[in-house]
């Protein structure tokens, strides 16, 4: 959410954010402005109104002292002139709320301005690549010399089931059963492990929060049709983000114990609204998936913001270059970073069946923007005012959409699947599956 404060006094600064970012509208900038313009004009009557309440009120207790149960056309006067003005600050006030609630509606629909430093474009063409690695041992190279994709190498060896998982569960379901599920857990189990030790506090979070933690998130309104809504109005979250990042919601922290260093493993759920017809089979395009989330809350500082995010991007890498997986980093132009974010890094790991590079993390730096909608602030020694937080956020690691990578990087000409080393403890020491 935007300050309305800067709103007022960077009007073209925050439609022009609309246009690049392809949220919201112009149009929305001047309705959100003429609503509290509207806000701001009844409440300034209502104070005048309310101040004139007053005097009335104190003219009409002492007359009645006077007149000693009496009555007079002064008091009459005055009696009714007290009715009318009531009858007009509670107009006031009415009109007042009915332009706050419009006013809060649109906001939420507005977008935080990006960093002019990041890529100005459309969509995800648009993209920015800051960087590439491979090992030299595992070459970013499409299938070939009778290599399998994930689908058909994992059902061959008996640990991904796509038959029974769409059978249970519908589209875009799956199992993973054997060493697949014991791989599956090893790599999120690992990179819980590269975390904690680095002062990420670990977390188990509900995965079921209310509207407002989504709200509050910016995951709602805008991206409401990507989530599933329980009959009691409760929803399933894309990512532990949500509960993670409103923890804290309205509360005031001190400065002192910030910067707050939280990561969690959790189950997570998207609708893939809209994906209809792309990446239906295999795992790349889930409904149900398992993510290790990194969150970061701490001052309004924008030097440390930057330090923070690279800070987390640089946790993912060290987690990918352990894997041994050939990836590359890409800044997201405007277009792609979507509502809240100041800056934005998607993490990019090869996957040879789709002879390139697949999205498998995304880390953001939102400022204040979460903050705002979340009332979460901190309080600086000594200092009565309290400021606002800024947030981030990014993937450590995410299932099964690394499961591709490992699978199809690490098979060998026998058809079995090479462990991963820094994966081999978690599976008890075995080298190979299949």
């Amino acid at each position: 959410m935007l300050d309305p404060k800067f709103i007022r006094e960077n009007v073209q600064v925050v439609k022009e954010t609309t246009r690049v970012k392809r949220v919201a509208s112009p149009e929305l900038v001047d309705a959100w402005l003429a609503a509290d313009d509207r806000r701001r004009k009844s409440q300034t009557e209502a104070d005048a109104v309310r101040a004139e309440q007053g005097k009335i009120g104190g003219q009409v207790g002492k007359l009645k002292g006077q007149l000693k149960g009496g009555t007079s056309p002064e008091l009459e006067a005055l009696l009714k002139q007290a009715a009318e003005l009531k009858a007009r600050y509670e107009s006031l006030i009415a009109a007042q709320t009915a332009a706050e609630v419009e006013a809060q509606q649109i906001m939420l629909q507005l977008p935080a301005v990006p960093d002019p430093s990041w890529p100005v474009g459309a969509d995800a063409e648009a993209n920015v690549v800051v960087r590439t690695w491979d090992n030299g041992r595992i070459t970013p190279l499409p299938l070939g010399d009778g290599r399998k994709s994930h689908i058909d190498l994992g059902v061959k060896l008996g640990i991904l089931d796509f038959d029974r998982g769409v059978k249970i569960a519908g589209s875009r379901s799956y199992v993973v059963r054997g060493d697949g599920a014991l791989l599956y857990n090893a790599i999120l189990r690992y990179a819980m492990d590269v975390l904690t030790p680095r002062g990420y506090e670990p977390f188990v979070v509900p995965v079921l929060v209310t509207e407002q933690c989504m709200t509050g998130t910016g995951y709602f309104p805008a991206g409401r049709d990507q989530a599933y809504i329980t009959q009691d109005t409760s929803v399933l979250v894309g990512t532990s983000e949500v509960p993670l990042a409103a923890y804290f919601g309205d509360e005031i922290l001190d400065e002192a114990n910030l910067p707050r260093k939280m990561c969690a493993l959790s189950t997570c759920f998207r609708r893939e609204a809209g994906a209809a017809g792309k990446d239906t089979a295999g795992l790349y395009r889930v409904h149900q998936f398992d993510k290790v989330e990194q969150v970061v809350v701490h001052k309004a500082d924008e030097a440390e913001h930057i330090a923070l995010h690279e800070e987390i991007i640089a946790n993912a890498e060290f987690i990918l270059q352990q894997l041994g997986l050939p990836y590359r980093v890409v800044q997201n132009c405007t277009g792609d970073m979507g509502q809240g974010k100041w800056r934005m890094y998607d993490i990019e790991t090869w996957m040879p069946s789709r002879d390139g590079y697949g999205e498998t993390h995304s880390g953001s730096a939102l400022k204040d923007f979460q903050a705002r909608r979340l009332n979460l602030r901190y309080r600086k020694p000594g200092e009565k005012q309290a400021m606002f937080c800024y947030t981030l956020n990014n993937t450590a690691i995410a299932c099964p959409r690394i499961l591709i990578a490992v699978i199809e990087n690490y098979q060998n000409t026998d058809g079995t699947i090479t462990v991963p080393q820094v994966l081999r403890p978690y599976l008890g020491g075995k080298e190979q599956i299949g």
